[in-house]
């Protein structure tokens, strides 16, 4: 019984040995090269989370006409609520 299951295993043995596989011990398979991926980011100028300041004086006088007069740092912004107040308002501003 000892001896059929040695005669068994060296069977099995010798066939997985003799596949026709590359021996990893003397030869090197080279592989395939790996493309490297590279990422890259758009650089954004972190933008101010709240718009510039704006500071509205708004007006009235005795005939119901709205006047009023914009103070602000950045210019831009002045002039685009100028333009703002003037569609909604219909006034006029005061220097």
């Amino acid at each position: 019984m000892r001896s059929i299951l040695i005669g068994c295993s060296l069977i099995l043995f010798t066939f997985t040995a003799c596949e026709n596989r590359p021996s990893s011990l003397g030869e090197k398979t080279e592989s395939p090269p790996v493309p490297k991926i590279v990422l890259e980011r758009e650089k954004s100028d972190p933008q101010p989370s709240f718009p510039p300041e704006v500071k509205i004086r708004l007006k009235r006088d005795g005939k119901d006409n709205y006047s009023w007069e914009l103070s602000g740092s950045d210019v831009d912004q002045v002039l685009r609520v100028n333009e703002k107040l003037k569609k909604k308002v219909g006034g006029e501003q005061t220097k």
